[in-house]
């Protein structure tokens, strides 16, 4: 059972709160074969593992049914809707692959939101494990409490105060996307897979256009859930015609009827 109510007091007090056993092991397993694939489609994009992203898929939802499969279950979008709203739409939906022996970009302190609004979260990270995060295979570091600093903590007070998120594949790490946090290194021989969402306000633009970037794609397969939350009711008019339309078809709606 999803305890709403204490998963608002971790958000607005440390900054994060952890959902355990959010995600079937069917789910579990398909999305990591999905995501194996997609990793390698994107490698055959770039036509190198030498770029920035490597391990890193820009759009998930552009690949496998499994990937939007994911807004159905109720683990991840109730924890969402209660710190955001039930409008609340994607920015950014990307994988948290670590490769074999290596780190990547997610290495740097950093945060996930450039911007700070009093007692007021714009952005929510959601990482989900398709693997078991430990700290051989680079699990997260994150400092508690520190989602309203603006400046970035030095290096030996994150590392000596911060936390790491040592969990089980199917589990669910929420965070304030203004905590400082950092991706480990990857000692193993094996990749270490998880799914990032960043998400939104229904008033903020998406990183991608995901409605258009997604058109070509059979969309009668997605629920009316996933696609509230993929931003498709979350489209301005682009003329006079698509304004004045009845309600149930305008393209941008508060939440899903």
């Amino acid at each position: 059972m999803f305890d709403k109510e204490k998963f608002k007091h971790e958000i607005e007090t440390q900054g994060y709160s952890i959902v355990r056993n959010a995600l079937p092991p069917e789910f579990i397993k398909r999305a990591k074969i999905s995501l194996e694939e997609a990793i390698q489609k994107e490698t055959e994009y770039h036509n190198s593992n030498e770029y920035s992203d490597f391990g890193m898929v820009l759009l998930c939802s552009l690949y496998d049914e499994v990937f939007t499969d994911l807004f159905d279950l109720p683990l991840v979008t109730e924890p969402i809707e209660t710190a955001l709203g039930e409008g609340s739409i994607v920015y950014a939906y990307t994988s948290s692959s670590m490769p074999p022996e290596t780190s990547n970009f997610s290495k740097r302190i950093h945060v996930d939101s450039p911007r700070i609004i009093p007692n007021y979260i714009t952005n929510l990270g959601v990482t989900i494990l398709l693997d078991d995060f430990t700290k051989e295979n680079g699990a997260t570091y994150f400092l508690p409490h520190s989602q309203t600093r603006e400046e970035q903590p030095s290096a030996e007070e994150f590392y000596s105060k911060g936390l790491r998120l040592i969990e089980k594949a199917g589990s669910i790490w929420f965070f304030n996307a203004r905590t400082w946090h950092a991706g480990g290194q990857n000692t193993t021989d094996q990749w270490r897979h998880a799914l990032t969402l960043n998400m939104v306000r229904p008033w903020m633009k998406q990183r991608l256009d995901i409605p258009k970037a997604m058109a070509h794609k059979d969309l009668t397969l997605l629920s009316e859930k996933t696609k509230q939350k993929l931003g498709f009711y979350a489209q301005v008019p682009e003329n006079y015609d698509e304004y004045y339309v009845p309600a149930e078809q305008r393209k941008f709606k508060q939440k899903v009827e």
